[in-house]
């Protein structure tokens, strides 16, 4: 858990202490005086840094230890707020010409360069107290026991999983689908398991299998929290009618797939379900056309799958671990490509923790990803993960000890892929995510660090390929030379985030109308995914400085601090008609048809992204700051 909270801070104050470098370089150039002070706040920042990195390999932080690392994060925030407050001040100046203009801007330089001298010896005073507690409690970091993983870039993705152990339950769940071939009425088999046993995997497979049997296909991914309306667009966009029917009705989209289905055998699959209630409403989509119509339907909870299948269990399959044979079979060939290939000396330690993954091939996928980025000799490193890790035994298959699983991987991740990580969180489950605007993301957040001969984006792909290389990202788009597209983050890893995230202040997420009473003490990062809710725009939100949305948001303008804007499911995107106080706004993302009329007032925007608009607003060519259009 503190390895997680204090990465996030060093994600902060690595962006923080490149902005305090920029500013002594462009802005103080002539104000000796401030350049001291300046960097006298950069050598403290620097050794805090330091200090943060080492907590970060420890398990437990004791309670003053933890007080004092959330003090850094926040008031690096609050510096870098500042920092980005005056540079937008000072910038003004370099906007216009004119005698006059010039003499006023002059005018407002000289009190914003008095007013930020002030502010720095508050800064000053501030990180000298805060260095100065960390003395007086001695809140060093004590003894770590944490694995060392070596360094690496890894370009290409290398498939870990390769359906070990999956032939027996396709044969089964494939049987199951074509007997009772004389029954022509529609068909429901359900697949139930416990998180991470390959439901997803296995459903794929029987789906790519069995698909060219049938007219039309379709595979949806529902989730926790099922945005009934949407789902049912992408049935009716995957069975190629979809286009027109953006933010129709329920009742419209259900009877415009019964209409679209009623002389089709279609197979569908229903990923991840988790309740009834949603299936009583996604099942009149399907009309009962007797053409041998099969749905396939995965779930964790055995209710619903018996619910799905109207109590027939014979059409129920419960995903088992996978055996003793075919866990070895993935966990060696993942790190040695045979089990023959293992060194002797490390056989009985790799038995210990296969017992410890419990047959979950996400559990030994990550595992063995982790041991992979290593040497394949250290006896004591791998006799360590045997140590850390819990059971996953048939009696302790629960949602914590898979945790404790995969954050032995997290804890695992060099310092600068871990807040890159932990940025997955700011997009919703089962999202299929594109690298590039992923990346594009990492660079404009501070999360990249600079590469000799590399630019940042080429830097951010690197992690980018390190976090799939280690199992932490799958893929699901790969381009021809072997490079990923697109990729997802499975549900319980993306859990493992927002647990964490939530505890550190690092994304909150608005799922419900609690969360927005409750969690906005002083955000950082908004997820925000509720029908029918308005964020409260008021102080609580001015520290945003990354928001994403499912839903259309006039308010935005409010969000002084935004650094990113990132608004996906509304084709018909309603937005603030000006948004030029946004001064610190660098990403602009939106699915909408719509932008701003005054979007080339933006001074620090990189990247604006619409693929929708069809017409830009004039004035968006002299943007002499736009990398990415």
């Amino acid at each position: 858990m503190a390895a997680i909270m204090v990465s996030a801070s060093t994600g902060v104050m690595n962006s923080l202490l490149r902005k305090l470098a920029t500013l002594m370089g462009d802005e103080f150039a002539k104000l000796t005086n401030l350049r001291k002070e300046v960097k006298h706040i950069i050598d403290e920042l620097g050794s805090m840094k330091g200090a943060l990195e080492s907590l970060a390999d420890v398990d437990e932080l004791d309670i003053q230890t933890t007080r004092w690392r959330d003090e850094v994060r926040e008031m690096s925030y609050d510096i870098e707020d500042i920092i980005d407050d005056f540079m937008c001040k000072i910038g003004e100046k370099k906007k216009k010409s004119g005698f006059v203009h010039d003499t006023i801007q002059r005018l407002k330089t000289s009190r914003a360069r008095h007013q930020i001298a002030g502010q720095i010896e508050d800064i000053k005073k501030l990180v000298r107290e805060t260095s100065e507690r960390r003395e007086r409690y001695k809140l060093d970091a004590p003894k770590s026991h944490s694995v060392a993983i070596d360094q690496r870039v890894v370009a290409l993705y290398e498939n870990a999983a390769k359906l070990v152990g999956m032939e027996g339950p396709t044969k089964e769940i494939i049987s199951c689908l074509n007997d009772e071939e004389k029954d022509k009425k529609l068909k429901v088999v359900s697949i139930v398991g416990f998180g991470g046993l390959g439901k997803t995997t296995l459903a794929n497979e029987v789906y790519h299998k069995l698909k060219g049997q049938f007219h039309c296909g379709a595979f949806v991914p529902v989730s926790q929290k099922p945005n009934i309306p949407k789902l049912l667009h992408s049935l009716l966009t995957q069975l190629g009618c979809g286009q027109s029917f953006h933010d129709c009705e329920l009742n419209v989209l259900l009877d415009q797939l019964r209409e679209n289905l009623k002389k089709k055998r279609y197979l569908v699959v229903i990923d991840d379900l988790w309740d009834a209630s949603a299936w009583n409403i996604i099942k009149c989509a399907f009309p009962e056309n007797e053409l041998h119509s099969r749905l396939i339907v995965t779930t964790r909870i055995k209710n619903v799958a018996a619910a799905c299948c109207l109590g027939h269990h014979k059409h129920i399959l419960e995903m088992k671990p996978l055996s003793e044979e075919d866990s070895r079979k993935l966990f060696f060939d993942r790190i040695f490509c045979s089990e023959e290939a293992c060194p002797s000396q490390l056989r009985d330690v790799s038995v210990e923790i296969l017992k410890k993954c419990g047959g979950l091939p996400l559990a030994i996928i990550s595992i063995s990803s982790l041991l992979a980025s290593g040497t394949f000799n250290q006896k004591e490193r791998w006799k360590h993960v045997q140590n850390s890790l819990g059971s996953l035994s048939g009696t302790n298959l629960t949602l914590e000890a898979m945790r404790q699983i995969l954050n032995l991987s997290y804890k695992n991740l060099p310092h600068h892929l871990r807040t890159c990580f932990l940025y997955l969180g700011m997009f919703l489950e089962d999202s299929e995510i594109y690298r590039d605007e992923l990346v594009r993301l990492w660079v404009s957040e501070g999360f990249v660090s600079k590469a000799r001969g590399q630019s940042p984006e080429q830097t951010a792909i690197s992690y980018f390929n390190e976090l799939v290389n280690r199992s932490l990202i799958q893929p699901v788009q790969i381009d021809t030379d072997g490079s990923v597209r697109t990729c997802k983050v499975h549900d319980i890893l993306l859990d493992l985030i927002l647990y964490k995230s939530a505890e550190e202040n690092f994304i909150t997420v608005v799922d419900s109308p609690d969360a927005i009473t409750g969690q906005l003490q002083k955000p950082r990062r908004v997820l925000f995914n509720l029908d029918g809710a308005t964020l409260p725009w008021d102080g609580s939100m001015s520290q945003v400085r990354s928001f994403a949305m499912w839903r259309s948001c006039k308010r935005l303008c409010k969000l002084y601090q935004l650094r990113h804007i990132q608004i996906r499911g509304c084709d018909t995107c309603q937005l603030p008609t000006k948004i030029r106080g946004l001064q610190n706004l660098e990403t602009f993302d939106i699915d909408g048809s719509c932008l701003p009329m005054d979007i080339f007032h933006l001074p620090r925007l990189l990247d604006l992204h619409v693929p929708s608009v069809e017409r830009l607003p004039m004035g968006v060519g002299k943007m002499t700051s736009l990398q990415h259009l």
